[in-house]
């Protein structure tokens, strides 16, 4: 007899792959959503941070996920310590371009010419997701800075959301930095996971698979 047959599981629990309805909306949650809209409506840059397992990234995407999908585009891309062209490579293939040239010159060109698309052509507001943005280094920062810029800098197209850990705040107090981080409108910091949230967290993800009565009623 399966796991899933003795405790009568109608599906695997604890999948990261959750519908947005059955996303657990904490208030830290909504928070990291109504930040993003005012981001948005300036075309300006997002900082979510909080330490491993606080839920950075299902925040972001449900935030994301309430988005009206003809009027945004959403670009995510996951950071490394790699260098600039390696998030410039995720980019272009977030943006359905296929290139095979390693010049940062060429490929910012083609970022900047896809953008100026989508927000003049196709009416599509873009929107970058830099996910784990504690692991970029810190020349990195410089580089996307100009990315963001259009029109003399006086079109701000390119929104951002950073996420990342607890580091990311502090590097960007760094000089090469500051150009990027001067751009922040909005800040989001996830807490470490309480006792009673990880409690609220269990009832919630066992409730959508069929569990009415948690198995350890006594947790608490």
């Amino acid at each position: 007899m399966s796991y899933r047959t003795f405790f009568g599981l109608s599906a695997e629990p604890f999948r990261a792959d959750l519908a947005l309805e059955q996303v657990l909306t904490t208030p830290e949650l909504l928070g990291v959503q109504q930040r993003l809209d005012y981001v948005l409506r300036l075309g300006a840059i997002m900082l979510v941070t909080g330490e491993v397992g606080a839920d950075k990234s299902t925040a972001v995407r449900y935030s994301c996920g309430t988005l009206h999908h003809s009027r945004y585009k959403t670009l995510w891309v996951t950071a490394s310590a790699g260098s600039i062209l390696e998030l410039y490579r995720q980019l272009l293939a977030e943006l359905d371009i296929a290139t095979a040239s390693s010049s940062r010159a060429v490929l910012t060109r083609l970022i900047r010419a896809q953008i100026d698309s989508l927000v003049a052509g196709k009416k599509q507001q873009p929107l970058l997701i830099i996910d784990e943005a504690s692991l970029l280094r810190l020349d990195v920062f410089a580089e996307l800075h100009t990315i963001t810029q259009f029109e003399a800098d006086s079109k701000p197209w390119l929104p951002m959301v950073l996420a990342g850990q607890n580091n990311l705040a502090e590097n960007l107090l760094y000089r090469t930095a500051i150009p990027l981080a001067s751009r922040i409108v909005a800040r989001s910091h996830l807490p470490a996971v309480t006792r009673q949230a990880m409690g609220e967290y269990l009832d919630h993800h066992l409730t959508i698979v069929g569990i009415k009565t948690h198995p350890l009623p006594n947790r608490r």
